[in-house]
């Protein structure tokens, strides 16, 4: 049985054979019969490692977590989650150090992970709806994922590359000015100040 728990930049949860390389968590999102009933239970989204320390469950166990797969971390941030402190604790240092030096410390009254939880729930999502924002291409860091409409695509090295759940190809017409952007707008100055996303092996395979 083909699970609905593979995830789009745009943040839709979808079933699918293709399999990621991270996994990551919203919380509680499906029913005794491994049917999706809602888009998430919390507000912190995690990307995790497929593995850690030979733990091993059942997917979609009645009243767990519901596991979700993404093709790559840009994917993960696309689609509004960050790293996980625990499987993830060298990503989730370096991203807590760019995103400090990109925002500042935390909000009064909370740790700087609940900070940043807060900000991207915010700029992630809004009545079910995925927010996206417009920005120059020019000025978009390696590891932004855009769109054209309906395609997401991954901006890395120079060039753009297009997204399915099966990795990345080259675009071969160009796009320049103003285009929507699907990674949530705080984590771009978080790219610009270091931490660069980990992309899918394919992107180098997809570079002309």
């Amino acid at each position: 049985m083909t699970l609905q728990n593979r995830v789009d930049p745009f943040g839709h949860l979808i079933a699918t054979p293709a399999r990621g390389t991270l996994m990551g968590n919203r919380g509680i999102l499906h029913d005794d019969q491994r049917e999706i009933r809602r888009t998430y239970a919390h507000q912190n989204w995690v990307t995790c490692a497929l593995s850690f320390k030979d733990r091993k469950r059942p997917l979609m166990a009645p009243r767990c977590y519901t596991e979700l797969f993404f093709l790559d971390e840009a994917t993960s941030f696309a689609a509004g989650h960050r790293p996980c402190a625990t499987c993830r604790r060298k990503n989730f240092k370096a991203f807590l150090t760019a995103w400090q030096t990109a925002h500042g410390g935390p909000d009064e009254g909370r740790t700087l992970p609940q900070t940043i939880d807060r900000a991207l729930h915010k700029a992630r999502i809004n009545r079910r709806q995925k927010v996206t924002f417009d920005a120059p291409l020019a000025d978009l860091p390696d590891g932004t994922i855009i769109t054209d409409g309906d395609t997401p695509l991954l901006i890395w090295q120079g060039g753009l590359h297009r997204w399915s759940f099966d990795g990345f190809t080259s675009l071969e017409t160009s796009l320049s000015g103003t285009v929507t952007v699907l990674t949530p707008e705080p984590l771009i100055p978080v790219f610009r100040h270091g931490y660069c996303p980990e992309v899918h092996a394919s992107v180098e395979k997809s570079v002309v």
